[in-house]
């Protein structure tokens, strides 16, 4: 089964009724292709990337169920797209970038005839050195990031300042740009549908360039911007949860679901052009909380925590439309009672919006086991074996207090719900679990409590834990024990994520209250493991040593038999860098 959907097509199954639109979800993807995670596509074709970093391509003509994957390529893990080229990164150690698509302005920094389509993913050699961390197109610009040395590299067009050199004005087939060094100390690029690009550097600051005709840059004005400028907003760069950008528009979703836009009056919704962000009119005073957005070329697309969906301007070729008014999707049953699960949403062009299942994390995957096979629970809600540390500490009451309340005025169903988002951060019914958490104190769960979060408040602590990780100091003597140290740890927690633990744990006697540790690595590894398993993430920065954490933590992935799914190098990237 398929973990994608697709809303909207070329074809005008649209029915319309005044300015609401009603669609059914097309759900012609091939049965091989059930792992989608990632969509981008160009005027003519559409390349999708798999869980497993296969790269599956097909035109909009054929669409869904004729793709085909790419072969002879390493796994992948991001692609993009401009306005005629894909980009692909490769999931390996030492990550490569390839191409392919229209190359008349040079896009993939090597010569090619004008128009001369590169028809598969074809290396770029000078790259392949570098530690190319993200990609990003914009238009007919590509964009690499080097993550390492903070270096943004880019190449193609140059027209209005879309590769922020001030030095470059105006460009011609003739004198496309050659793949160069073009910033320092960035930390991030964001593109898209656009002609403008965003920059975040090292010093937590956001920078905008290029094409700025409608105010998209939100600099206050709308001259061109040939080079990185910084942009003021009302709310701290850390509180951004995501940001989107169209041929006329930036957008910029905050964690706690308020929905920011700047640019062009055909898509933000306001009187005239906005040249500085604004919150977006339509859900300013009514407490909506915005749960994704995205935007295509003249589309933006809007996914609330009540699963409505919002459009505003061109969908299904509407162009006739009056473009600034948001449009309301009613969907078919089939998507609409599906939404709940769904979280991630892409915008292609002008037509389609995907909307991805939502991709639970590895520490949610293995706590969801505890729900379903009660390990180690020590009490129960309705004959629902539980945890009682989790509960108290995900609700910040006593168990007691909890007990009392959801058997008193809950749904045997309105309880699993409650414990679906305590074990696995998933909300089922998102308007009751709320109502409950709410009369606990706690507002806005899905943005302010996170699961990672609260089980980093019982990491090594004395006070909650029931056992105890006996971690062999390796300078002592083969038989002198007082130097072993011991780890504070929640028996629950380890058994939940580690096949080993689990079978360590059941077989060992009920009134045993600690166990040593075997494996012959060192208190720091152990310790990032245990770090690791409450928190899916390891305590990388700047000044670790990440060889050595990669060197050990990869040893114990296998000996403590930890999730198999688990993406070791997608791990590392993530506790490494954020991304918008």
């Amino acid at each position: 089964m398929s973990n994608i959907k697709s809303l909207g097509d070329l074809k005008g199954k649209t029915k319309r009724t005044d300015k609401i639109e009603t669609l059914d979800p097309i759900k012609t993807f091939p049965e091989e292709v059930t792992k989608i995670v990632d969509v981008v596509d160009i005027v003519n074709e559409i390349v999708f990337l798999s869980s497993e970093g296969k790269l599956y391509h097909s035109t909009k003509k054929n669409y869904h169920e004729k793709l085909k994957a790419f072969e002879n390529l390493p796994p992948m893990k991001s692609i993009a797209s401009g306005y005629y080229h894909f980009l692909a990164l490769s999931n390996e150690e030492k990550p490569k970038v390839y191409g392919w698509g229209q190359n008349l302005y040079k896009q993939f920094g090597f010569e090619s005839n004008n128009y001369e389509e590169v028809e598969k993913p074809t290396l770029i050699e000078p790259l392949k050195e570098e530690n190319i961390g993200q990609i990003c197109c914009i238009g007919f610009c590509s964009f690499f990031l080097n993550k390492t040395t903070n270096i943004l590299f880019g190449c193609g067009s140059s027209s209005e300042g879309k590769l922020g050199k001030p030095e470059i004005t105006e460009i011609t087939e003739e004198n496309a740009v050659d793949l160069q060094k073009l910033h320092e100390n960035v930390a991030n690029v964001i593109g898209g549908h656009s002609e403008h690009t965003l920059i975040t550097k090292t010093d937590g600051k956001l920078y905008g360039f290029g094409h700025n005709g409608n105010g998209e840059l939100g600099l206050g004005h709308k001259d061109k911007v040939f080079k990185p400028t910084q942009i003021k907003l009302e709310f701290p760069v850390e509180d951004i949860s995501k940001i989107r950008l169209s041929f006329q528009l930036t957008s910029i979703l905050t964690n706690d679901g308020k929905l920011y836009v700047t640019g062009s009056t055909l898509i933000t919704g306001f009187g005239s052009d906005l040249t500085e962000f604004k919150q977006y009119p339509q859900f300013k005073n009514n407490n909506t909380i915005i749960k994704n957005i995205d935007s295509g070329k003249g589309l933006f697309a809007i996914l609330t925590q009540e699963n409505e969906i919002w459009v505003q301007g061109a969908f299904n070729g509407l162009y006739s439309e009056n473009l600034s008014v948001i449009r309301k999707i009613q969907t078919g049953n089939n998507l609409t009672n599906d939404l709940s699960t769904f979280n991630q949403m892409k915008c292609c062009d002008e037509d389609l919006i995907y909307f991805f299942l939502e991709s639970n994390s590895y520490l949610s995957q293995d706590l969801g086991k505890l729900l379903k096979n009660g390990y180690f629970s020590d009490c129960n809600i309705q004959d629902i074996p539980v945890h009682k540390i989790l509960i108290e500490t995900r609700i910040g009451k006593t168990f007691d207090l909890i007990k009392k309340y959801l058997e008193s005025n809950c749904k045997l169903k309105e309880i699993q719900d409650l414990l679906k988002w305590i074990y696995c951060d998933q909300m089922i019914n998102f308007k009751r679990t709320n109502e409950i958490l709410n009369h606990f104190g706690i507002q806005n769960a899905q943005k302010t409590k996170l699961l990672k979060n609260d089980l980093k408040q019982l990491l090594f602590d004395e006070q909650t834990s029931d056992f105890k990780l006996v971690v062999k100091n390796e300078e002592e003597d083969e038989e002198d024990e007082d130097e072993d140290e011991e780890l504070y740890i929640h028996k629950f927690i380890l058994a939940a994520r580690s096949g080993l633990f689990l079978n360590m744990f059941q077989n060992i006697e009920e009134n045993l209250q600690k166990v040593k540790d075997y494996s012959g690595k060192s208190l720091e590894t152990i310790e990032l493991l245990i770090t690791f398993l409450y928190t899916d993430e390891l305590p990388i920065t700047a000044d670790t040593d990440q060889e050595f954490i990669k060197e050990e933590f990869e040893d114990i992935v296998e000996y403590y038999q930890l999730n198999p799914r688990i993406p070791m190098m997608d791990i590392f990237e993530k506790c490494s860098k954020k991304y918008f």
